[in-house]
């Protein structure tokens, strides 16, 4: 491991972020904010208990989930793009970095914004009394594995996008649609029976479940079903982004 290296990119990624501090951190901040204000605060005033708990702590998990997915996401897909766009990865390429070294950059670069956003969110959760941490380690473990999982598929839609268009385009018709239908507002058993295989077949269902559970200690989901999920996922779109970056796709002429 060429770690001089390796911190150097991630030291990169990180001042890259800090730059634009108002769009990478205080905007998911006062986007959370609002989310918790109104759906858990307001509206939650008015809903009775789920599952036996206040529905602002309920919902807090998944609007962090949101946002850990949102920022992870953005900045290794942008990150990415961008390298692409003004001829910058080829100079990361003759770099005296491995393929592993190179996606490992990308990824903690957007763990490391993930988890601001998270540590952040978490601090105005606990002024809305929305908070609780029944396993913190566990939390932990999810919010690593989430915002890897996501700074992956960032990269391979950076790779993948031609345009700004099609870069934001997955985020817009695949990634919130499945959020929002993983039960981040409700849970699985307010639907009709006929229709709850279709929030467990939604794999962002396990992740809330996940945080949620290492959050209140109520799940919703099998346990090892979601494990094998996450776990899956960051083995295939590790090996699938490092093979990309062997092969040069969309990266050598």
């Amino acid at each position: 491991m060429n770690w001089v290296g390796l911190y150097t990119f991630i030291r990169h990624e990180i001042k890259r972020m800090l730059r634009v501090f108002g769009q990478t951190i205080l905007s998911p901040l006062i986007s959370a904010t609002l989310y918790i204000f109104i759906f858990g605060f307001v509206i939650g005033g008015r809903i009775d208990l789920i599952a036996g708990i206040k529905y602002i702590t309920f919902v807090f998990p998944g609007i962090l989930m949101l946002n850990i997915i949102s920022s992870s996401f953005a900045h290794s897909s942008s990150s990415v793009f961008f390298a692409r766009f003004v001829k910058s990865i080829e100079e990361l390429l003759v770099a005296p970095l491995s393929y592993f070294e190179i996606v490992s950059g990308y990824v903690l670069g957007a763990v490391a914004r993930a988890f601001i956003v998270a540590f952040g969110i978490l601090v105005v959760g606990i002024f809305f009394d929305a908070v609780t941490l029944y396993h913190p380690f566990l939390f932990i473990l999810h919010v690593i594995a989430i915002a890897i999982i996501f700074s992956l598929l960032g990269i391979l839609i950076g790779l993948w996008a031609k345009n700004f268009e099609q870069l934001g385009a997955i985020n817009i018709f695949v990634i919130t649609p499945l959020t929002y239908l993983g039960g981040i507002f409700y849970s699985v058993h307010m639907l009709p029976a006929k229709i709850q295989f279709l929030t467990y077949s939604n794999p962002f269902f396990y992740f809330v479940d996940g945080i949620r559970n290492s959050m209140v200690g109520i799940n919703e989901a099998n346990t090892i079903v979601g494990f094998s999920i996450i776990v899956g996922l960051i083995i295939f779109l590790g090996i699938l982004v490092i093979h990309l970056f062997k092969i040069g796709w969309r990266i050598r002429p």
